[in-house]
């Protein structure tokens, strides 16, 4: 009896849970517990996280885990080096679920910075108004720029507030609309967005809407992806599984 683990969090791993459950197929989806209210499931789902690569190990064995899909954010890099690393220890199938970057379109106006401090050197200057598309984790390092006024947008109330001086803080969760970001931007007078080049199709909208408003955008590209196996869609990852994902083989 195959026994699937799910580092989830993202919109793909939710997709991929629910079509194991529609085949009747054994699966624990995995989150890492920076949200506080997580979509519900059709699978069990755990949250919080192991203890390294090698408290992972140990969990895939103790559990007896057959597969392992990697279906964390694409800069979740250190998660999913620790997958890998936990996925050959144990001797455990691995494969990674990940969301092709985004690509520029005509149009649009990106810098591209390779991590998060390029971001913020990339605001060096005049007062401007910021929209931080980054979720909640990073926006503190903005902080060394304080001339901005920073637009935030979080899916859940932050228990301290951000360290920024300036800031307006949006609680909200997408997928969002091209036409409700652009008026969002409008409302604040964005003159600039930051983003991480997460990809997919759920949060893309921030990007035409500032295409369409003639917007700067201060792109981050990815870490580094370790040298797993790579699918973009979740029937690869069905595939992948083969005889494992047939009605719970």
């Amino acid at each position: 009896m195959s026994n699937i683990l799910i580092l989830g969090g993202t919109t793909e791993a939710s997709a991929l849970a629910a079509a194991l459950a529609e085949r009747g197929v054994r699966a624990v989806l995995s989150y890492a517990g920076r949200t506080d209210k997580p979509r519900a499931q059709p699978v069990p789902v755990r949250v919080g996280g192991f203890g390294g690569m090698a408290g992972l190990a140990r969990y895939l064995r103790e559990e007896g885990v057959t597969h392992l899909v990697d279906a964390t954010h694409p800069f979740a890099a250190v998660m999913s080096g620790n997958a890998l690393g936990a996925a050959r220890e144990a001797g455990v199938e691995h494969i990674m679920l990940t969301r092709p970057p985004w690509t520029a379109a005509e149009g649009d106006r990106w810098t591209h910075v390779p991590d998060m401090a390029g971001a913020v050197a990339a605001l060096e200057g005049a007062r401007r108004n910021v929209m931080l598309a980054l979720g909640r984790m990073h926006v503190d390092a903005f902080a060394v720029q304080p001339q901005h006024h920073y637009l935030l947008r979080f899916v859940d109330m932050p228990a301290v507030a951000p360290g920024l001086p300036d800031h307006a803080l949006v609680i909200d969760r997408g997928p969002f609309t091209v036409e409700g970001d652009m008026q969002l931007m409008r409302a604040h007078g964005i003159d600039c967005v930051v983003s991480k080049n997460a990809g997919g199709g759920g949060a893309r909208a921030k990007l035409v809407a500032a295409r369409m408003l003639g917007l700067p955008v201060v792109m981050i590209e990815r870490p580094a992806c370790p040298a797993a196996q790579v699918t973009h869609e979740v029937a690869g990852v069905l595939q992948w599984l083969g005889h494992a994902a047939e009605r719970g083989v």
